[in-house]
């Protein structure tokens, strides 16, 4: 297995790509199986827009 191209693939290797593949591919089962709550797609993205309006709050204040 050799080096891959950059333009091709964020990976240095085949290995890597390989080894991010299965990573990913058991995060992906691991969410289909999760009994956890449902949460829609506009509920975190209220949530992140919230999170980064906070943080840069947080950083305007102590620039003053």
């Amino acid at each position: 297995m050799g080096k891959l191209d950059p333009i091709i693939s964020e990976s240095d290797t085949e290995e890597e790509a390989a080894a991010y593949d299965v990573w990913f591919r058991a995060q992906v089962e691991e969410g289909l199986r999760s009994k956890g709550p449902w949460i829609s797609n506009e509920e975190v993205m209220r949530e992140a827009r919230e999170i980064i309006e906070n943080a840069k709050n947080a950083q305007a204040s102590l620039g003053s």
